[in-house]
């Protein structure tokens, strides 16, 4: 099972959700079963370490993300991906424009895994600390709904 979290540039949003799910798969002893990676629909990041407020945020709930390096979504991870999640509406309009018709992923919200479907994680990149500590939660509850999906999946 492959997993990819996807948001606007690649530095806030789904770096944290691939640090966070990471965490997530591992406590649930799922690490070996399902491959995880992030990206954005932008390409003005490329190559970039988070943002150093994501990183810090994550630090602070134990989670290293500063190994990651943005990339940006490509036709291909519709292929190799199962399940391909937004972080918001843009997000998902733009993964369902660059999806193949023949591809069977699951393209949809990071949220409908946290019972809140159409919910969005929103940027934090603009505003304060208090911002990516949101995320952090957001994502955090997502992420348990993801697991139990998962593991019904596998």
């Amino acid at each position: 099972m492959k997993v990819l979290f996807v948001c606007l540039g690649n530095i806030c949003r789904s770096p944290t959700a691939e640090g966070i799910f990471r965490r997530a798969l591992e406590q649930a002893g799922m690490a070996n079963d399902v491959a995880i990676d992030s990206c954005g629909v932008g390409n003005w990041h490329i190559g970039k370490a988070p943002d150093a407020r994501a990183q810090q945020a994550a630090q602070r709930r134990g989670i290293d993300l500063s190994g990651l390096r943005a990339r940006q979504l490509s036709e291909q991870d519709f292929a190799e991906f199962d399940y391909v999640l937004g972080m918001d509406e843009d997000n998902l309009r733009a993964m369902r424009d660059l999806k193949p018709a023949n591809s069977q992923a699951h393209v949809g919200l990071l949220l409908d895994f946290a019972g809140t479907p159409g919910g969005e994680v929103p940027d934090p990149y603009f505003g304060g600390d208090e911002g990516f500590e949101n995320v952090l939660d957001m994502i955090e509850a997502a992420s348990e709904g993801l697991i139990r999906h998962l593991q019904r999946e596998l």
